[in-house]
């Protein structure tokens, strides 16, 4: 593109020193003005046989060929005609650089994609596709390759680049158990891991699938600009053929005066040309495009410019609290009024939570320290929002809040501390509570005070905790209310109420993490799922996906997506209002053919700049 714009001004400016008239300069002007303009002349016959006739194509097809014929008729001046088709060349160049410059940073992010995978076979290490390797293979990644698929470490110890899915510079230490997922980069040691899912299921794939699709999900102000766009394109065709040929016969009919056709003619065709609405067509798509962009450098994926426009009109932010605002790394801290060894009381709990992948389970599994046998567990019955109730050697366990206990008919000992508690009853009998401590994450409590900066209205979390616990996270973050020991369905209800009291203009965004919180995740106006620890159904459910689960990124997401409108805003009226001053300047005959082309390309270039803005954003 840029050799023949380089290319056709030179012989543009060139021909004008040369003595020739008539046909031969005409056909000599009309060799850059193919150069230029051979593409939207093709483009332009299409959409006519296609019958979509009304297009920025056909606007500068038929003005920039009604110039050249003027030229032929009138003074054979056929600059006016090569510099329509020249500039909008620039400033289509300048569209491409904006979205090479756009898609270079989701690129960045999605340099991700493993090229292979290793498997080991006859002491030999083979490169096969990812797409090839089944659930539960084993796979070998060596020092200073990407992770191909999701698992589970069984061998070996190092330390992961995590930055190209979280932004976080800092590593992450793996050993033997841990989970592990795709994209990372291994830095230091040989990894064994024995694959959880199929490539296409994996973290990798999602991610890539869900930018790649970022751009088919309008928003509000795009529809607006495409159904503006079929109406005002035909509505200028239709005006400036009224304006070539009223006025002439007013003339003549009406008062017997020359009717000067040509100089009708060349207004309607200046009209065209300024009419054209590529700085609204190509601008405003852009500003969302760049706006994606820009908030997936910062980790934060938009699936698509209508959830990056509800963003910035977020007034509530209710969060989950498990894995959200707290790290969702519970430890046992005490064990209180037990009979049994301690040991044997979080064996048994252990043992009952085996079938559970809940936070709670896990730092169960992790205080027994040891390798759990299945076939010592039977009869195993998950009740929500209440514990796990299931057979251990015979014996019946039952792990869980006090509610479950009252469910059973168990009396049980109320905890001092403050903290999860797992009270656990065996064959109908209480014996003790076990004590599990979340920990607040380092970023929640500035992530709060940045959403009240950001014109947040009031934060919220919404969680299944003891009331105690829930108080204490609360409090220490300042979170306007709080409301616990809640089950799934509560937390529907409760962001159903909340959606019910707001404003209409106002959106509610809900962020969690759990797979008990993907209702509640497209119950929302904005799901908000992190993404580097958070299930699948979460990230699947919400529309908005944090890499690094940081709640500070909210904000930040909340800023670029009020940026990106404001950007969008400012070139919608700022377009609108320059192409109504020319038109009604050029039918008026007090603008030419180059005041024209600065409404049209002029105006374009400068939005396209304009909008490339939104792929910068300042840090919080």
């Amino acid at each position: 593109m840029l050799i023949r714009i380089i290319v056709s001004a030179v012989l543009m400016i060139g021909l004008a020193f040369l003595p020739i008239d008539g046909l031969p300069r005409f056909f000599l002007y009309l060799i850059p003005y193919l150069i230029i303009g051979y593409d939207i002349l093709i483009k332009a016959g299409k959409g006519i046989l296609n019958r979509q006739v009304f297009d920025e194509n056909f606007l500068m097809a038929i003005a920039t060929i009604g110039a050249m014929i003027i030229g032929v008729v009138d003074s054979g001046d056929y600059v006016e005609a090569i510099a329509v088709m020249l500039f909008y060349q620039v400033g289509e160049l300048f569209q491409s650089y904006a979205v090479g410059k756009s898609r270079r940073n989701i690129s960045e992010l999605m340099d991700i994609r493993p090229d292979y995978a290793n498997i080991e076979e006859d002491g030999k290490l083979i490169q096969v596709d990812p797409d090839d390797v089944e659930i539960g293979t084993v796979i070998i990644v060596q020092p200073g390759e990407k992770i191909p698929i999701d698992g589970v470490v069984i061998e070996g110890q190092s330390s992961l680049n995590t930055s190209a899915l979280t932004g976080e510079s800092l590593p992450r230490d793996v050993r033997i158990n841990d989970e592990v997922v795709s994209g990372c980069i291994n830095m230091t040691g040989v990894l064994k891991i024995r694959t959880t899912k199929e490539f296409g299921e994996s973290t990798v794939s999602k991610i890539l699938d869900l930018v790649e699709n970022a751009s088919s999900r309008k928003s509000k102000s795009e529809d607006f600009i495409s159904r503006f766009a079929k109406i005002y394109t035909p509505a200028v065709c239709y005006s400036a053929l009224a304006l070539a040929i009223i006025p002439p016969l007013f003339c003549m009919l009406i008062l017997n005066s020359p009717a000067n056709w040509s100089v009708w003619i060349y207004r309607a065709l200046t009209f065209l040309v300024a009419s054209c609405p590529c700085a609204l067509v190509i601008s405003v798509p852009l500003s969302f495009f760049a706006g994606i962009g820009g908030a997936s450098k910062e980790g934060v994926l938009v699936k698509g410019s209508n959830y990056l426009e509800a963003l910035s009109q977020t007034g509530y932010v209710v969060f989950d609290k498990t894995g959200t605002l707290t790290q969702g790394v519970f430890e046992v801290t005490a064990i209180h009024h037990n009979e049994l060894p301690e040991d044997k009381l979080i064996e048994y709990a252990a043992l009952a939570e085996i079938a559970s992948s809940h936070p709670i389970a896990q730092s169960l599994q992790r205080a027994y320290g040891l390798e759990l046998d299945r076939s010592r567990v039977s009869e195993v019955e998950e009740i929500s929002g209440n514990g796990v109730i299931a057979k251990v050697d015979g014996q019946l366990i039952a792990a869980g809040n006090d509610k479950l206990m009252k469910r059973i008919g168990v009396p049980y000992s109320d905890c001092h501390k403050v903290g999860t508690i797992i009270h656990i009853a065996i064959d109908n009998e209480y014996a003790g509570h076990i004590v599990i401590s979340d920990v607040v994450k380092p970023s929640s409590a500035k992530a709060m005070a940045e959403l009240k900066k950001a014109g947040v209205q009031k934060t919220v979390m919404l969680t299944g905790d003891a009331k105690a616990v829930a108080q204490q996270v609360a409090g220490s973050l300042g979170i306007d209310t709080v409301y616990s020991e809640l089950l799934p369905g509560d937390k529907v209800s409760k962001v159903e109420e909340l959606l019910s009291s707001k404003s209409k203009r106002t959106r509610l965004a809900f962020v969690g993490d759990g797979i008990n919180d993907a209702p509640v995740l497209s119950r929302a106006d904005i799901g908000i799922a992190m993404g580097a620890m958070g299930s699948d159904s979460a990230i699947e459910a919400a529309d908005i996906v944090l890499m690094d689960d940081d709640p500070l990124k909210i904000a930040k997401a909340i800023k670029i997506s009020r940026k990106c409108l404001r950007i969008v805003h400012q070139n919608i009226v700022f377009a609108i209002t320059v192409k109504i001053l020319s038109l009604i300047l050029v039918a008026f005959g007090a603008a030419n053919m180059w005041i024209a082309i600065f409404a049209d390309v002029g105006v374009m270039i400068l939005a396209v700049l304009n909008a490339i803005r939104a792929l910068f954003v300042k840090k919080l």
